[in-house]
């Protein structure tokens, strides 16, 4: 399940627990309405941290390192030769 899998069934359990006034026989949509806001909670909790985690900081080296160059004095001619 994605993060954008879990906001919907955070939105669809919410909406059904809170804004349905439906009475179906053998049905409890505020029942399920909490259950999917629920696995919908536990979803994107485990979607973001799994983001977290393929997503490994490396550091990389320049190749070849390369060695700062001293800054050219007002003026001298920074292409010069001596």
């Amino acid at each position: 399940m994605r993060i954008g899998s879990s906001i919907a069934l955070i939105a669809v359990g919410l909406i059904l627990a809170l804004a349905v006034n439906i009475d179906i026989d053998g049905l409890d949509l505020q029942q399920i309405g909490w259950i999917l806001a629920i696995a919908g909670l536990i979803g994107l909790v485990i979607s973001v941290v799994m983001a977290r985690r393929a997503r490994p900081v490396v550091a990389r080296e320049a190749y070849p390192p390369v060695e700062p160059t001293p800054p050219a004095g007002p003026y001298q001619d920074p292409g010069a030769r001596y």
